[in-house]
């Protein structure tokens, strides 16, 4: 099975095309304020309606209560919510109501999978991705990809977190997610992709398999 992209960080229709005519399966946009990557929602309403069927909408959410993601959700037109913060499963199971949910942690030395069971009642997928005290997302820095691997007991695992062209085969025989994220390391400064470092990732992507991963996944609309 190929191993879907989900490329994040999207600012503006020139790069939401360059990543879905790459490949991309899903394109996340950020709503956190305080991101250099943040969109505002109308920006972000003007890109998920030109998107072609079968590309799905991400909106990033660093904990924002579960109404308000529900009601940016229908304005953007978002699939999916991804809460990137410290959202109690109880939030989580609230905006799952509306729209699925990815769940993502930040992976640092305290990381235990086990965290995961707490949120398989809300969340449809869960992203790890490196820790940093600095940046919620977008961060560059990996971690034991072992970790994301033993994860996949507990749903559908997308990678994040360091992923480049030249270790993102490894990065999959090593965690088997079903999907990938990337951010920075195809970035020509936050917010703006580089065409060039874009299309090198997704080629290196598309000749990676995965045998392992759960179910068909929600990455279509």
């Amino acid at each position: 099975m190929r191993v879907r992209a989900k490329i994040c960080g999207i600012t503006n229709w020139a790069d939401a095309k360059l990543a879905v005519d790459a490949g991309a399966a899903a394109l996340g946009f950020n709503f956190y304020p305080k991101s250099p990557r943040y969109i505002e929602p109308e920006a972000a309403r003007r890109i998920v309606g030109r998107l072609p069927r079968g590309v799905q909408a991400v909106g990033v959410f660093v904990n924002s209560k579960p109404f308000a993601v529900a009601a940016l959700a229908g304005e953007v037109g978002l699939h999916s919510a991804q809460l990137h913060g410290d959202e109690p499963p109880g939030w989580a199971q609230t905006t799952a109501a509306f729209l699925p949910v990815w769940k993502a942690f930040r992976v640092n030395g305290r990381f235990r999978p086990a965290q995961l069971a707490a949120f398989r009642a809300s969340a449809d997928t869960f992203l790890l991705d490196g820790f940093s005290r600095r940046a919620r997302g977008g961060t560059g820095r990996t971690f034991d990809w072992g970790l994301a691997r033993r994860a996949g007991r507990f749903g559908r695992i997308v990678l994040a977190g360091g992923l480049n062209a030249e270790n993102v085969a490894q990065a999959i025989r090593e965690a088997r997610p079903w999907a990938i994220d990337v951010c920075s390391s195809v970035e020509a400064r936050p917010g703006k992709k580089e065409p060039r470092k874009l299309r090198e990732f997704m080629s290196a992507l598309a000749t990676c398999e995965v045998t392992n991963t759960i179910g068909p996944g929600r990455l279509t609309t």
